[in-house]
């Protein structure tokens, strides 16, 4: 912005393998993910990111959650990576990351949370945030939200801006990966590391999510 890839024994009797089983089923279960990810069936699992830009068009969106395919009592949550297939993805949330419903933002392993009020991780994703030392710990509120933004200094245009704080020049929010001349700033596989002037970029499923999941007035809590 401006400014989510290792002589056999016989046993006297024949017990059913358990671990094999389970695997077995595990992985007839990440084939089919994989299957119904990669013909557009379900939504991808990456990108967040918070931006310095200003209005362009304000809007009220409907708030429903995001995929989750696994919750917060799961060591693990699933999600296709580009350009397919299936990863493990550590959704363990930060230490001192408040309770309730709420969005959290790590800056240190550049990654959003989505946590509904009973304290399960609706959805998680890598994103992109400054480049720059211009955020700081601590608990926000949304108090803006645009369908469409304009980042500063014609450095492109973004969709689903959730604004929670002020930056030196402009708001600072979650938004998708903005588009400056028909491109896009960056490409869906950075996110992960910084990479804007100021905000946090998201892959565009997961902004709309945020977006929905987010409305004004909603807790955001940022940890270093």
């Amino acid at each position: 912005m401006p400014g989510m890839r290792e002589g056999p024994t016989r046993s006297p009797s024949v017990r059913p393998r358990y671990s094999r089983i389970t695997l077995a089923g595990t992985s007839v279960l990440v084939t089919l993910v994989a299957v119904l990810g990669g013909s557009g069936l379900l939504p991808s699992g990456e990108g967040v990111e918070v931006a310095y830009a200003a209005p362009a068009r304000d809007a009220v969106g409907p708030e429903s959650s995001g995929l989750a395919l696994a919750g917060a009592g799961s060591p693990y949550l699933m999600r296709a990576p580009e350009p397919g297939g299936i990863l493990p993805v550590d959704d363990t949330l930060p230490e001192d990351s408040g309770e309730g419903r709420r969005v959290v933002f790590d800056m240190s392993r550049q990654r959003v949370w989505l946590v509904g009020g009973n304290e399960r991780v609706r959805r998680t994703y890598l994103v992109s945030g400054s480049l720059t030392d211009n955020l700081g710990p601590g608990t926000y509120e949304v108090y803006s939200k645009s369908v469409d933004a304009i980042g500063v200094d014609d450095s492109g245009t973004m969709r689903y801006m959730v604004r929670f704080t002020h930056g030196d020049r402009a708001a600072i929010g979650f938004h998708d990966i903005p588009v400056d001349e028909g491109r896009k700033v960056q490409t869906r596989a950075q996110l992960g590391t910084p990479q804007s002037h100021g905000c946090i970029r998201q892959w565009r499923p997961d902004a709309r999510a945020l977006w929905e999941f987010a409305p004004v007035g909603a807790t955001v809590v940022v940890v270093a």
